[in-house]
């Protein structure tokens, strides 16, 4: 599968971006979630890992 190289942006009222984007290395995909305006602001887990959005509601 290839990577979905869409991301998404949120402006906070801090001035923070935040960006998330899948990550496909050919064996593993994961999910990044990054502070864009941070050094070291990331988490990243494994895409099989993650609750999928209707799941969230």
């Amino acid at each position: 599968m290839t990577p979905d190289t869409a991301a998404v942006s949120v402006s906070l009222a801090n001035d923070s971006e935040v960006m998330a984007s899948v990550d496909d290395d050919g064996e593993t995909e994961r999910l990044v979630i990054a502070d864009v305006s941070r050094d070291d602001a990331w988490i990243c887990m494994r895409v099989s890992d993650t609750a999928a959005l209707p799941n969230w509601r």
